[in-house]
């Protein structure tokens, strides 16, 4: 499978996460909630994943998923503790360890970050900030798909 993943850029330099990317000083991205939701048990090693920045509709880099870690029913400490093991690939701002102090988290690991010609993503009103799909070009201007939910369900 491919993802898509948004990537805040807004408010202060230390949360512009695709820059972060893009300079090698972020190799691992987190998303988290109270339960398991996209990409959580979703995403593995070996495929591909491809970053934009939230409200540009250009994706404009891609990377290849190295490592992967699931975790649910997390305490309060034990989120702290993934949070600050991993603290080095994920270069949190303050604002961003508060956002992602969740009970259910998903840390993915990315290589072989490069920049690509930018990609004309075509916005569907019920899209979260990741997606899973086959291919790039489904939801690329001029061949892309209505989006369905049917790749990113848990099983």
């Amino acid at each position: 499978m491919v993802h898509l993943v948004y990537c805040d850029n807004a408010g202060k330099k230390g949360e512009k996460v695709l820059d972060k990317i893009m300079t090698g000083t972020k190799s691992m991205v987190v998303r988290g909630a109270a339960g398991r939701k996209i990409p959580h048990s979703r995403v593995f090693e070996g495929e591909s994943l491809y970053f934009m920045e939230k409200g540009s509709a250009l994706i404009t880099a891609t990377a290849t998923v190295k490592t992967v870690q699931n975790y649910v029913k997390l305490t309060d400490d034990e989120i702290t503790k993934v949070l600050e093991e991993n603290e080095s690939k994920l270069n949190l701002s303050e604002k961003q360890k508060t956002r992602w102090h969740k009970k259910c988290l998903c840390l993915v690991e990315f290589e072989s970050v490069k920049e690509i010609e930018p990609l004309k993503f075509e916005h569907q009103g019920n899209m979260d900030d990741w997606l899973i799909i086959d291919k790039i070009e489904d939801v690329v201007v001029g061949t892309s798909i209505p989006y369905n939910y049917e790749k990113s369900k848990l099983s």
